[in-house]
């Protein structure tokens, strides 16, 4: 299983749920690969931000060595799942596929809490550290999901996104 992690920087959402899925899957015995893009390249090579690594610190997961990278359309074949964090993220890495995009492949983070609702992942860039802490319950409660559902079996290859 190998799945891509999506937002706009890769500084604050994805390597968090890159870490809390990474982590989760390592408990579980689960020999996935759990990797993290951006869909711009604003903070390429750049550590995680250091509240998104104080909070996944503050959790038992630790993200620091994790290098921030840009979505390239090469993505869309190498990952089976892409999770993005918001519906422009969505419409960046289908821009950035091009004639890679595969709609089946990619889904929104928070459909595996709340399906077919395509709900976002605030980005807390700019933000104090409880809107950290928000947001990686909701990326915490996404992973937890994800595990249930694909521990035992391969990726659906229907995709929960409508539209």
């Amino acid at each position: 299983m190998k799945i891509l992690m999506v937002c706009l920087g890769n500084i604050c959402r994805s390597p968090l749920a890159e870490g809390i899925l990474r982590d989760k899957a390592q408990k579980a015995g689960l020999d996935w690969i759990v990797d993290s893009a951006g869909t711009n390249h604003y903070e390429t090579g750049y550590a995680p931000h250091k509240l998104s690594q104080n909070i996944a610190r503050l959790n038992g997961v630790e993200i620091k060595d994790q290098c921030c990278r840009q979505f390239v359309k090469e993505d869309m074949l190498n990952f089976d799942k892409i999770y993005v964090m918001d519906e422009n993220n969505y419409f960046d890495v289908k821009r950035i596929s091009k004639q890679f995009w595969n709609e089946d492949k990619v889904d929104f983070l928070l459909n595996e809490v709340y399906p077919y609702q395509n709900r976002k992942i605030p980005d807390p860039y700019f933000g104090k550290e409880e809107d950290y802490k928000q947001v990686y319950t909701l990326i915490d409660q996404a992973c937890s999901n994800i595990l249930k559902n694909y521990s035992n079996t391969a990726i659906n290859s229907k995709s929960k996104h409508e539209g």
